[in-house]
């Protein structure tokens, strides 16, 4: 799903550069995007992805747009609004809208969740390692049962950006993550608050939604 990268708002010309792509103009034949685009999105957008795991990938490769043929463009590619990063310096897995429709497409998309207490959280080679304390799994994944008592979560290259749900470890929280290799990594967070209304909603949600199928272009 695309939905994820479009809220973490990586560059303001992701939307025009996925629409061009997945949905082209079509005249006599089809018109994509162009490749300074393509390279704009990118160079803005893979950092923010490496943080849940993934890498640009190959269907997207930049070489394989126009560059001086007729093409998608958002503005001219020397203008600054289209190659600024929009996002914040917050952690993007930490950086999560509090609403109910949002936390389901989430769950959806990751492999795993757990409801969960934090023991402490610590740095190791760039990122932030979390120890785990209390843990109920809500969705396992590729996570055995027997592995549960020993699970440790990453936030990949999150050592020095902030988390402000990780400032306080006295709640529990919802965390929502995949594996890469080894490590699994978390890839949102949020606060198990039961007062919150649209959290309350997602509770609800949750207990009844069938996530759909789709297959994945980060492979």
């Amino acid at each position: 799903s695309w939905v994820p990268l479009l809220n973490k708002n990586c560059h303001a010309g992701t939307q025009v550069f996925l629409c061009s792509l997945f949905a082209p103009v079509c005249l006599d034949r089809p018109i994509y995007p162009c490749r300074w685009l393509c390279e704009a999105v990118r160079d803005s957008c893979e950092p923010v992805m490496q943080f849940f795991g993934f890498y640009w990938p190959e269907m997207l490769k930049c070489d394989k747009f126009p560059e001086g043929d007729v093409c998608i463009a958002m503005t001219p590619p020397n203008a600054t609004e289209a190659s600024k990063p929009q996002g914040t310096t917050v952690c993007p897995p930490c950086d999560n809208e509090l609403k109910s429709e949002a936390i389901i497409e989430h769950l959806c998309a990751s492999e795993f969740a757990l409801r969960m207490k934090i023991k402490e959280v610590k740095k190791e080679n760039g990122d932030k390692k979390i120890v785990p304390k209390k843990k109920k799994p809500l969705k396992l994944g590729p996570i055995k049962k027997k592995d549960l008592k020993k699970l440790v979560l990453y936030l990949k290259n999150g050592a020095d950006c902030p988390c402000h749900q990780l400032d306080n470890l006295s709640h529990h929280f919802l965390i929502m993550g995949r594996k890469v290799k080894s490590q699994y990594l978390l890839t949102a967070i949020h606060k198990w608050d039961k007062k919150n209304k649209e959290f309350k909603n997602f509770m609800k949600k949750m207990k009844n939604h069938e996530c759909p199928t789709f297959q994945s272009v980060f492979k």
